[in-house]
C-alpha cells in the first residue's frame, strides 16, 4: 500500500501561478512537518478511474480536486464524488482554500442536467453538491442550486441531496430559494472561530453564517442542518466550545471537525496539529451538547462519508422523536 504525505510539494500552485493572484505577493509560509496520523492511501483503483471518467465525460468540476481533498482516493473508489457547481473560480479569497480566485464565467444552463446524469450513472444513493462563491450573481447562485436539486430528483428520485452552500451574503431571498427546493441536508460551514475570521475568512461574517443556519430551521424544520470547522488555525479550545454552543443555539443537527492542512506556501500556515485523542474529546463534548451527529477526526471533511452519515442522522432523529 502506498501512502501519501499530504502537502509534500506545492505542485499545483507552482504549475498554475495565476490560480491565486491575490496571494502572489505574500511571502512563503513555512510548511510544518505532518504527524504520522496525517496519511492517506494513494488513489488508483479501477473504481477511482471510472469515477474520474464519468466526471470528465460530463465536463464537471469536483471540490475533491479543486480543494485538494485528502480523501479523494477513498471516496472516488466508492464512486462518491462531490460536485462543485457554477464553475471552478471563486469570487472570494479565503486564506485556507485552494479553489481558484478570480472573475467567474457565466453560468452553464445545462449544468443541472449534466450533474443529474452523472449522479444517475454513478448510482449515488446520496450526493453532495457544493459551489464556489458567486458574489457576482444577483442571487449568489441560489436559483442554480435549486435547479440542480430538481434535476437530480427527476433523474434519480431515490437519491438524497445534500447542499453545501456559500453564505449568500447581501443576497436577499437567496436562502429562501434554496430551502424551497427541499434538500435533505443544508450544510454551510463556519470554518473557524470568530476571532480568526479576519485572517482566515475575511470576506465572510461569522454571525451572518450562524444566522443563515438558524434561518433554514425557521423556514423548514424538516431539513437537516450541518456545519463544520477546521482546527489548527490558531484557535483556542474555549473558542471551539463556544462555536459548538452557538451552533446548538441555531439548532444545527450535525457538526464536522477536521484538521486544517495548508494547500500551498502562500496559504495560511498550520498553527498546530490536533491529535486524534483531542478530536475524540471534542466529539464527546459536542455529543453532550446535543448534536444529533458529530464527526471529528484529523481527516474529517464536510462530504466525507456523507451518505453513511445521512443514514445515521435519520436514525438519530427517529430515536430523539421516540423519546
Amino acid at each position: 500500500m502506498v501512502l501519501l504525505d499530504l502537502l509534500g510539494k506545492d505542485t499545483r500552485s507552482r504549475a498554475e501561478p495565476s490560480r491565486h493572484p491575490e496571494k502572489a505577493h505574500r511571502p512563503d509560509q513555512p510548511v510544518a512537518r505532518k504527524p504520522d496520523w496525517i496519511r492517506v492511501k494513494a488513489p488508483g483503483s479501477p473504481a477511482y478511474a471510472e469515477t474520474n471518467r464519468i466526471v470528465r465525460q460530463h465536463g464537471l468540476v469536483t471540490v475533491c480536486e479543486e480543494a485538494g481533498c485528502p480523501n479523494i482516493g477513498e471516496c472516488w473508489e466508492k464512486k462518491h464524488a462531490t460536485f462543485m457547481i457554477m464553475g471552478d473560480t471563486c469570487t472570494r479569497a479565503c486564506a485556507f482554500c485552494n479553489v481558484k480566485t478570480g472573475l467567474p464565467n457565466a453560468l452553464d444552463g445545462g449544468e443541472p442536467a449534466k450533474v443529474a446524469d452523472a449522479v444517475a450513472k454513478l448510482g449515488l444513493g446520496h450526493v453532495v453538491i457544493t459551489s464556489v462563491d458567486r458574489d457576482d450573481l444577483a442571487d449568489g447562485g441560489a436559483a442554480h442550486f435549486a435547479a440542480v436539486v430538481i434535476a437530480i430528483r427527476t433523474a434519480s428520485p431515490r437519491t438524497t441531496v445534500e447542499l453545501l452552500t456559500p453564505d449568500f451574503l447581501r443576497k436577499p431571498g437567496a436562502l429562501e430559494t434554496v430551502v424551497a427546493a427541499k434538500p435533505d441536508v443544508f450544510n454551510h460551514n463556519l470554518e473557524t472561530v470568530p476571532s480568526r475570521y479576519l485572517a482566515v475568512r475575511p470576506g465572510a461574517r461569522y454571525f451572518h453564517s450562524l444566522r443563515l443556519l438558524q434561518r433554514v430551521k425557521e423556514l423548514d424544520a424538516s431539513i437537516f442542518t450541518k456545519s463544520g470547522i477546521m482546527v489548527g488555525l490558531g484557535e483556542e479550545r474555549n473558542e471551539v466550545l463556544q462555536v459548538m454552543d452557538d451552533l446548538r443555539s441555531a439548532e444545527v443537527d450535525f457538526l464536522t471537525m477536521g484538521q486544517y492542512l495548508q494547500p500551498t506556501r502562500k496559504h495560511h500556515p498550520v498553527m498546530s496539529f490536533v491529535t486524534p485523542d483531542e478530536f475524540k474529546a471534542y466529539a464527546g463534548i459536542a455529543g453532550a451538547k446535543g448534536f444529533l451527529l458529530v464527526s471529528a477526526s484529523p481527516l474529517t471533511r464536510s462530504s466525507h462519508h456523507a451518505g453513511d452519515d445521512f443514514a445515521k442522522l435519520r436514525a438519530a432523529r427517529e430515536r430523539a422523536l421516540g423519546r
